[in-house]
């Protein structure tokens, strides 16, 4: 068993509101959000003041203790203001994709039960439908402004008492982010207001945030990742969170040098493109003073390229997943010459075990690959309504089993080398051949479909499909079934390349025989090159 080797830290026994903007009265004046595209400003004394206002609309248009919100919107400044408000006033908070298509967002509406939604005037004809289609929906708010909708602007000016709710953070779900875990389809995952909070002491150590500090939000709040890395963490301690609401290279790179933007949270393709764009050479980014990568794996290579270039130390990586709030392992920010490839170390008061692959029962020692199972106080409640799936990932010593493979040096670094799960990890995201396997099955003219993931010529991972044609459609195209699944998925999601096979492989058992299809895939590729 492998122990942090920091100072254990106490669980935080507050609501995230709290636990968040307990310090905001003495952070009074300083910017908390920026809009990076407008330039729009909010302070501490604001945001403190906003979230408590709109807390007690919500109380007053009927938001109640145990009310699931869903938060449908890309990152904006407004976002923050949203979740403590909603959690302030006792509801739980589940974050959709922006990008989700109306049937993917009314599954998630409908699994968790959700009774209000917040949107953007945009996005508001995706969360018409998907309400229709959930049902059980009182009303649909809008950040910004759309006819027949309240305002969360309009709704800063209400007179009603500030809610007084009482929360157990040790039982009470602030959080509810979907997560395909190691397999299968998104599941609610329950993250606890004290799992959270205490997840963002456990980082402090290693990745702390100070007044003055300048954070640019590029990657999706609704994410845990952005959540913790991105809004939470910087808000508790007194740093400014500069907003964008997508990726754009020149528009991100424009941000950093005009909002002097010290540090970056990001994902693999963006360090990617930080190495390697010619566009990078027509900025200013001497501002920066580090970069932590997480989400998907990150080649030492291409880690090593974009820290020479921006004359930066080594980028740092992290490791978690949503079901431990998420994280575990973070490359400290005064580490001296970490070793190329590390996710880095346990943080405080976290356990780690490194189980054989052939006898789960059994751990293996330093050097030896094994699954990553974790034990901690930002382990998740479990899956909304799936006991059967949360008694999967969660033993009953505790230990959470994340379906990653790796080991551990003398030194306690933890390098991630593969995954037992099945998931497809695009630029970050979450995508879960189970789903698209089970969409693919839907059209009338296949008979059967496995999906995998296959690394593209940018180094990400994206999907393709498997499919075998039914006997009544022998001139189904590719062109036709990626038509298909971009019609029903989020962009993320979409399908890539299509193969037609006489079969799928499949044990005994009817499982699919994933590792032969990407034999196959990586034939097809060394053929091509």
């Amino acid at each position: 068993m492998f122990r942090s080797e920091y100072a254990d830290v106490p669980a935080i026994e507050l609501p995230i509101h709290d636990a968040v903007l307990g310090r905001a009265a003495e952070f009074g004046d300083a910017p908390a959000l920026i809009d990076a595209v407008d330039g729009t400003t909010v302070t501490y004394e604001q945001l403190d003041r906003f979230h408590r206002r709109l807390a007690a609309a919500f109380a007053d248009a009927g938001v109640r203790k145990g009310d699931v919100l869903a938060l449908h919107s890309p990152n904006t400044i407004a976002f923050p203001t949203a979740f403590y408000a909603a959690t302030r006033a006792g509801a739980t908070v589940t974050t959709v994709h922006p990008l989700a298509t109306a049937e993917e967002l009314g599954k998630q509406l409908r699994d968790c039960a959700a009774r209000w939604v917040v949107t953007v005037s945009p996005l508001l004809q995706t969360a018409r439908a998907a309400a229709e289609l959930a049902g059980g929906i009182k009303e649909i708010f809008v950040c910004d402004s759309a006819p027949g909708h309240r305002s969360l602007i309009d709704m800063l000016a209400s007179a009603a008492p500030e809610p007084r709710i009482a929360i157990d953070p040790a039982e009470d779900v602030a959080a509810l982010p979907y997560s395909s875990g190691t397999t299968g389809t998104p599941k609610g995952v329950m993250l606890t207001h004290r799992s959270i909070a205490t997840n963002l002491a456990q980082l402090q150590p290693l990745m702390p945030f100070h007044p003055g500090d300048r954070i640019l939000a590029v990657l999706p709040f609704f994410h845990i990742y952005g959540l913790t890395a991105l809004m939470n963490g910087p808000l508790r301690q007194g740093a400014t969170v500069v907003v964008l609401p997508r990726f754009d290279l020149d528009i991100f790179l424009a941000a950093i040098e005009e909002h002097r933007i010290t540090g970056l949270f990001v994902a693999p393709p963006i360090v990617l493109a930080l190495a390697k764009h010619p566009k990078v050479a027509q900025y200013d980014l001497s501002s920066l003073k580090y970069i932590i990568s997480a989400a998907a794996p990150l080649d030492a290579a291409t880690a090593e390229a974009c820290s020479r270039r921006l004359q930066l130390p080594p980028v740092g990586q992290a490791y978690g997943m949503t079901e431990l709030s998420p994280g575990t392992h973070v490359v400290p920010r005064d580490a001296v010459d970490p070793p190329p490839g590390t996710v880095g170390k346990l943080i405080p008061r976290t356990e780690m075990r490194i189980l054989s692959l052939d006898d789960p029962a059994k751990d293996v020692g330093v050097g030896e690959s094994g699954e990553i199972a974790i034990r901690g106080p930002q382990v998740m409640k479990g899956y909304l309504g799936r006991p059967d799936a949360t008694a999967a990932m969660i033993d009953e010593n505790g230990w959470l089993h994340t379906g990653d493979v790796g080991h551990v040096d003398a030194d306690g670094w933890l390098f991630v080398v593969d995954r037992v799960k099945e998931l497809i990890k695009y630029k970050g995201f979450q995508v879960a051949p189970a789903e698209l396997e089970a969409l693919l099955l839907t059209h009338p003219g296949i008979a059967d479909a496995a999906v995998i993931g296959v690394y593209d010529d940018a180094n990400n991972e994206v999907p393709h499909a498997y499919v075998v044609r039914q006997p009544t459609a022998p001139d189904l195209t590719e062109n036709e079934i990626l038509m298909y699944v971009a019609e029903h998925v989020a962009p993320y999601k979409r399908v890539r390349a299509v193969h037609f096979i006489d079969g799928v492989p499949r044990a005994a058992s009817g499982k699919i025989l994933r590792r032969e299809l990407r034999a196959d895939a990586a034939q097809q590729r060394e053929g091509a090159s």
